[in-house]
């Protein structure tokens, strides 16, 4: 993988996971309104308990990162190791941005 597809790819991780768990914020929060609970707290426990399910979307599903990982490891190529294991910090990081922007938005501690 060179580099221009690695910028690629950890730029499209990042905004995956930044864009899930936002929307499923946003959406949720719509939700919790039309059935009469309170929005904002309901957005603030979503933004805690989507943030694993964003990175798991960005990055394309559990299987495949660890299999490009073991691939890594048995072919002896530690390059690709750490480029997988940059493009999941990358959708942690947008997953965790958008938490940051929930919480903020709510006001409220998570």
């Amino acid at each position: 993988m060179d580099f221009r597809t690695f910028a690629t790819m950890a730029i499209m991780n990042f905004c995956i996971a930044f864009g899930v768990l936002m929307g499923g914020c946003f959406i949720g929060g719509i939700g919790a309104f039309l059935v009469s609970r309170p929005p904002l707290s309901e957005m603030n426990n979503l933004a805690t308990n989507m943030k694993i399910w964003a990175v798991v979307t960005a990055i394309g599903g559990t299987f495949d990162a660890i299999e490009h990982l073991e691939k890594g490891f048995l072919d002896g190529t530690p390059s690709e190791v750490v480029k997988h294991l940059l493009l999941i910090a990358s959708a942690m990081t947008g997953a965790h941005t958008a938490t940051m922007i929930v919480h903020w938005f709510t006001q409220q501690e998570p």
